[in-house]
């Protein structure tokens, strides 16, 4: 016979029991939500990266529709004169002409580099809307791409490149990673922005050793390129086909002959600083390591690497990636391509055959360059990316060329090159303080931190950093040599080395 304790017992035990199961359904339960909060998140933010790269892409293949358009704007311009006016310009017919062949050559490159393309994620993902409240849509991008400071790069060349996607996904769903403030005015200014279709992308990186070119982008194959199938292409804003413009531009900087006078004002002096401080690099079993944030179209991180450094080029724009990818890793010989990047406007031209004038790309084979195995370019936001404690202290030094001012808050870039460098480790800059959103309008919390050159210098102190050398260097950026206007930057050019490791 029971006893009337024991039943009580033994209901007691029944109730702990079921507690115990209910709250472990409900944490499954918990956990699962979670899961599927992460994922329809994960999605969400694919989706609308491809959303944004589809746009990019559709700015590259608009180009030859836009600067036909601009041509006929010209010519009908020409048609209103009168004919008494018209006989002092007889050959502007035959000037239009020149213009369709020269466009016509700039698309063959954009087009074959396309080709070239393989995109990292899906392209054909919807974006349908957010589906849960609380996932982030889309919200704006903290780049731009101007002509001043174009960002973006890709696949590092050499040998078995193969791209590894780390795991750690945006943040901030896409809407411009290094956009482009067009022109950087050509006279500094910064206009209002359209930063929607600049994609920000998940963090991969293409490493390189030695031997044949090997891509591996991942699962997603596009060989069929449908992609770039016309009936799919869209109609973007005038301004992302200004960053195509502004992205030739660009090329010639970094890829042409003509652009040596640029590089020697900008890259030089950053090359032999990094010479003088690491003279025994040779010597050692493991290379110093150094870093490129806001490497653009990759020259910098290249000829870093041909000095004996492990180089790493770091970019977020896809406007740069695509296009850097294509030159660092499908390039057959100097010369390949010619490119007309002075076309687009007829404004202080010494003369048509100035304008007009042909720009063989590029002036190296980037592949027998000489450069040192380790040899990479990383893709993301360089806080997001080099922020992740693999990164803490790993770095032997920074090299940041026209790059500080194009944060939101240039504290955070320069608590982040301090948090990466190893003690001891050099910091080398080189750029004005154009801060890129310093003239947002029309979006309300949008940051904008526009330091001094003496706070920076200050901040820079708090995070550990002593200034050995500084001087102002003068120098253009993607400027036609031979143009009757040139905007000119008195940049500052420093090494901070590093003394200590500073808590936060």
């Amino acid at each position: 016979m029971v006893s009337p304790s024991e039943t009580v017992t033994a209901a007691a035990s029944a109730t702990v029991t079921t507690e115990t199961e209910r709250i472990e359904s409900s944490r499954e339960v918990d956990i699962k939500e979670d899961e599927e909060k992460i994922r329809r998140q994960k999605k969400l933010e694919e989706a609308l990266e491809a959303k944004s790269l589809r746009r990019i892409i559709s700015a590259y293949l608009n180009y030859p529709e836009a600067s036909e358009e601009d041509l006929k704007r010209w010519e009908r311009s020409y048609r209103k004169l009168s004919p008494s006016h018209k006989a002092l310009v007889p050959h502007y017919p035959m000037k239009f002409q020149r213009l369709r062949r020269c466009i016509s050559a700039n698309s063959y490159f954009i087009f074959n580099m396309l080709q070239a393309f393989e995109p990292p994620i899906d392209l054909s993902q919807e974006l349908d809307g957010c589906e849960d409240s609380n996932l982030e849509c889309a919200p704006h991008e903290r780049y731009t791409l101007d002509e001043r400071h174009d960002s973006s790069c890709q696949p590092a060349l050499t040998n078995s490149c193969t791209y590894k996607e780390e795991s750690k996904h945006i943040h901030e769903p896409i809407t411009g990673v290094s956009i482009e403030e067009l022109q950087r005015k050509e006279a500094h200014d910064h206009s209002p922005k359209d930063d929607s279709a600049d994609a920000r992308i998940t963090n991969k990186t293409c490493e390189c050793d030695g031997g044949q070119l090997n891509h591996d982008h991942g699962s997603v194959s596009f060989s069929s390129h449908d992609w770039l199938d016309s009936s799919l292409q869209t109609h973007v804003p005038l301004v992302d086909v200004d960053k195509v413009r502004c992205i030739i531009r660009n090329i010639v900087r970094d890829w042409a002959a003509e652009g040596q006078r640029e590089r020697d004002q900008c890259y030089k002096p950053i090359l032999e600083e990094l010479d003088s401080l690491f003279p025994d690099r040779s010597k050692e079993s493991t290379p110093p390591a150094c870093l490129v944030p806001g490497a653009g179209l990759g020259r910098l991180a290249l000829e870093i690497s041909c000095l004996g450094f492990i180089s790493q080029g770091n970019e977020f724009s896809y406007y740069m990636m695509i296009c850097s990818s294509f030159i660092l890793n499908y390039s057959q010989v100097p010369g390949e391509w010619t490119i007309y990047p002075w076309i687009h406007s007829n404004c202080n031209s010494l003369s048509d055959n100035d304008q007009l004038r042909p720009i063989a790309i590029p002036d190296i084979h980037p592949a027998s360059a000489g450069i040192t195995e380790g040899f990479s370019m990383c893709g993301g936001d360089f806080v997001e990316v080099y922020n992740e404690s693999s990164h803490a202290g790993m770095w032997d030094a920074v090299v940041t060329c026209f790059f500080i001012d194009t944060a939101h808050n240039v504290i955070e870039y320069i608590e982040t090159i301090s948090k990466i460098l190893k003690d001891g480790g050099v910091w080398i800059n080189l750029g004005p303080l154009l801060y890129h959103f310093a003239d947002t309008y029309g979006h309300e919390n949008e940051m904008s931190i526009e330091l001094s050159l003496e706070d920076v210098k200050r901040v820079a102190s708090h995070y550990g950093f002593v200034i050995e050398k500084e001087r102002t260097i003068e120098t253009t950026y993607t400027t036609n040599p031979q143009a009757m206007m040139q905007n000119r930057y008195y940049t500052a050019f420093w090494t901070m080395r590093k003394t200590c490791a500073i808590a936060t």
